[in-house]
């Protein structure tokens, strides 16, 4: 089994033979790894990160990508997309990432290229090879590479090797665009994606890290760490009042607590009964 070290070498070698690249940078955990790992293999001027804003990323998300780059000295760009204007993304397909991806993609290659930047990178890990990711064939299909993925990084080594290099983003809670709050079938619109970002801020300045409001039409089911199923309760009253007053007409509390991708568990349910 490849050490720690051995796969991070094996990265800085990768890195170096993609010449000069923009990274795909949201500012979480995984982007804003690789992007010090490119600017320490290929130096500051080979590096281009670009943040795409749009409708599904949180302003507080935007905003942290922004200092993150700056604490770094790393080049940086924000640039606007819609996932919204995608023909079928609003009618949340199974695949929704699929286009999702495609569409950020199809804005950093042009960059890339005019210039003169020879690969686009995005921060997909190990990890997600076990998971439902249609974005990683939108990588596939563009030609985008995955770096982190490639030497088989996973995301506790990632955060181990964040850690050592200082980064604050090494216990970020992992973060995932807002439509991917809603179920499956059902219409992502502005004004959703403006609520579940509204409430879950609302949660974070209260204290909880970790946190989704996964949004059932007028129903807000939150999760939360287990551990922190209590404390949520504690504030049951107070939290039921903001998010009503945001739009929702119920709030629960999901007793499983939060877990990555928990709408996607219905397709793993319909594909068991379909065996």
């Amino acid at each position: 089994m490849d050490s720690i070290q051995g796969k991070y070498e094996d990265l800085q070698t990768l890195l170096r033979s993609l010449g000069k690249v923009v990274v795909a940078f949201s500012g979480g955990v995984d982007s804003t790894f690789l992007l010090k790992a490119a600017m320490e293999s290929l130096g500051r001027d080979k590096v281009l990160a670009i943040t795409a804003d749009s409708e599904t990323y949180p302003v507080r998300e935007r905003e942290e990508a922004i200092l993150q780059a700056k604490e770094l000295g790393a080049q940086h760009q924000v640039i606007q997309t819609s996932e919204l204007a995608i023909p079928g993304y609003a009618e949340n397909p199974t695949n929704r990432c699929y286009f999702c991806k495609q569409e950020l993609f199809s804005h950093l290659i042009p960059i890339a290229q005019k210039l003169g930047y020879h690969h686009v990178a995005f921060g997909a890990i190990a990890d997600d090879l076990g998971e439902h990711r249609p974005g990683l064939q939108a990588a596939r299909d563009k030609g985008v590479r995955a770096p982190l993925l490639e030497v088989g990084l996973k995301k506790s080594e990632i955060r181990h090797l964040s850690r050592a290099f200082g980064l604050r983003t090494w216990d970020k809670p992992s973060f995932a665009c807002l439509s991917s709050r809603i179920p499956y079938g059902e219409k992502i619109t502005t004004e959703k994606l403006s609520m579940i970002d509204q409430a879950e801020d609302f949660l974070m300045q209260l204290g909880f890290r970790q946190v989704r409001v996964r949004q059932h039409e007028k129903l807000a089911r939150i999760e939360v760490a287990p551990e922190h199923l209590m404390d949520i309760v504690a504030v049951a009253e107070t939290v039921t009042a903001k998010l009503k007053e945001i739009g929702y007409a119920y709030v629960s509390l999901d007793l499983q607590g939060y877990r990555s991708g928990s709408l996607n568990e219905i397709l793993a349910a319909q594909k068991e009964q379909g065996a």
